[in-house]
């Protein structure tokens, strides 16, 4: 899925200045949890969550992310835009709940990724 697709199903906006939304992402993961996207996560392309701190932006990079998606209406501050902008992260924000993003991405085949917990 392309994150255009992401942008058009969620109805979200595009954050970050000069993003390209051509990008292709295979796999997405809703957490507000870090340490569980760190602990169980592997090869995601799209990070789901509320939480609006730097440190979102430092786990998606880590964990090789291309896009999170900040749900209800979240938005972050500028150090955080900055940062994903300087890691080549693209940030979204969308009006829908976790549990609805996630359910709306999923029935447009985008699916989770490999996890190491059943």
């Amino acid at each position: 899925m392309r994150i255009s697709e992401i942008i058009t199903t969620l109805g979200a906006e595009v954050l970050t200045e000069g993003a390209d939304t051509s990008r292709e992402v295979h796999a997405a993961c809703g957490s507000d949890m870090m340490s569980d996207v760190l602990a169980y996560v592997k090869d995601q392309g799209v990070l789901i969550t509320g939480l609006t701190n730097p440190q979102v932006v430092r786990t998606a990079s880590m964990m090789d992310m291309v896009c999170i998606v900040f749900v209800r209406g979240k938005r972050p501050d500028n150090t955080v835009l900055q940062l994903a902008e300087e890691f080549g992260i693209i940030v979204l924000a969308t009006q829908h709940t976790m549990y609805n993003t996630c359910g709306m991405l999923y029935e447009k085949g985008l699916h989770g990724g490999n996890n190491t917990a059943q």
